[in-house]
């Protein structure tokens, strides 16, 4: 798992990448995570969408996003012309739109990976195939896997659950993903009562047990952590407890250049 260097943006954090490149940190990134695409445009949740919470953010965006035809039309060809490294975010309402989502992305210039979003918060009321059991979340990753060239890297990104975490880790990369992100949000509510995920700092604790105890049981499996992180102390610490690499996700809506410091104070530990 090679990259400039191991500081990502957390997808559904970034925007399109225009709005980081905007400020002058898209090209201190060593990944760009695209918002989660699906085949079909999807509008998202009615607002509010956004609350805070004590340490964190209960979102319920609803995976808003353009829809696979127009990402490919008109967000992907502006990262590929800036030779930004680009995962894209995926999920689907069946195994076979993972394989339209797969099959499509993996023919399309500028995909350096694919990140599987197996763990949206309330999948099932949005719509989405509910890979919350290992053997759900393997048949997911196999369908991914089988349709994109071998060059294109396959991320899991898997939920804040650590009784658990070792069991969907080892079934996704028995399937073929190369790294597991640990961890997407976790279900919350919001203040009116509708479901959400939470996110930010009151994940970091959860995010480290789940890498702890991957990296304990798998020790040969790329994991890129995620969960809270807001500064370059949090991102030494998901790197000592076992991840390869960091995402940056909710301190982004507070600070855009969050990302972009991280990777620079990182720099700073390579001899």
């Amino acid at each position: 798992m090679s990259r400039p260097n191991p500081v990502m943006v957390a997808s559904g954090c970034g925007g399109t990448g225009r709005e980081l490149d905007s400020l002058g940190v898209l090209d201190a990134l060593g990944t760009f995570v695209t918002r989660t695409i699906t085949l079909d445009a999807r509008l998202g949740s009615a607002a509010p969408r956004v609350a805070e919470s004590p340490s964190g953010l209960v979102n319920a965006i609803g995976l808003q996003n353009p829809g696979l035809d127009q990402f490919l039309t008109r967000e992907l060809p502006w990262l590929a012309a800036r030779k930004v490294r680009t995962h894209v975010s995926i999920a689907g309402s069946t195994l076979g739109e993972y394989v339209d989502l797969a099959r499509r992305l993996g023919q399309s210039p500028g995909v350096s990976g694919i990140e599987v979003n197996l763990s949206v918060p309330d999948a099932l009321a949005w719509g989405l195939f509910d890979a919350q059991e290992p053997f759900q979340a393997a048949r997911v990753v196999a369908a991914v896997r089988r349709d994109l060239p071998r060059g294109i890297e396959v991320h899991a990104k898997l939920g804040p659950d650590p009784a658990r975490v070792v069991e969907s880790a080892r079934a996704v990369a028995e399937a073929g993903a190369d790294a597991v992100v640990l961890v997407n949000a976790a279900p919350a509510l919001l203040p009116d009562g509708r479901p959400g995920g939470l996110s930010g700092p009151a994940l970091r604790p959860l995010a480290l047990r789940c890498i702890h105890e991957v990296r304990t049981a798998l020790p040969d499996l790329s994991i890129v952590g995620a969960g809270g992180i807001t500064d370059a102390s949090d991102a030494r610490e998901f790197l000592a407890a076992g991840a390869d690499a960091v995402q940056v996700g909710t301190a982004l809506l507070h600070d855009p250049t969050t990302a972009a410091r991280i990777a620079a104070d990182l720099r700073g530990d390579t001899p």
